[in-house]
């Protein structure tokens, strides 16, 4: 699929998960999760070591978050992907979208061939606007 559609596709959900969001306003994982509620989506956060972000309940991890989220947005780094990947998997996600810098090859590969649609190597932040 051609990397505009993959990311108008994933842009069309209306639910989406930022792992690594952070309480912290300067850290991408804050920022992204604001600029995603800022645009209209219906966002959750995902820190296992937050109760709340933003005055919304934080998530230890993907397979706490309602079933009908299918698609998040990864701000972790590579070290920690592989397990944010597995719980995807587990947990029936559709699209992920990995902010530059929490990609892995090796991660990318086994969520291709699970089916997965994956972004990475793009910043989420320039297509939500700025």
């Amino acid at each position: 699929m051609e990397h505009s559609s993959l990311v108008k596709e994933f842009l069309s959900h209306k639910e989406i998960a930022v792992v690594g969001a952070s309480r912290n306003p300067a850290k991408y994982g804050y920022i992204v999760y604001k600029r995603l509620k800022e645009a209209g989506y219906k966002v959750y956060p995902v820190n296992p070591l937050a109760h709340y972000i933003d005055g919304d309940q934080s998530y230890p991890d993907l397979q706490a978050l309602p079933r009908s989220v299918r698609a998040a947005v990864v701000v972790v780094p590579p070290e920690i992907s592989i397990e944010i990947a597995r719980q995807a998997v587990e947990s029936g996600y559709t699209h992920l979208w990995f902010q530059p810098g929490a990609e892995s090859s090796s991660v990318i590969q086994y969520l291709q061939a699970r089916g997965l649609k994956v972004i990475h190597g793009a910043c989420l932040l320039i297509k939500v606007g700025a």
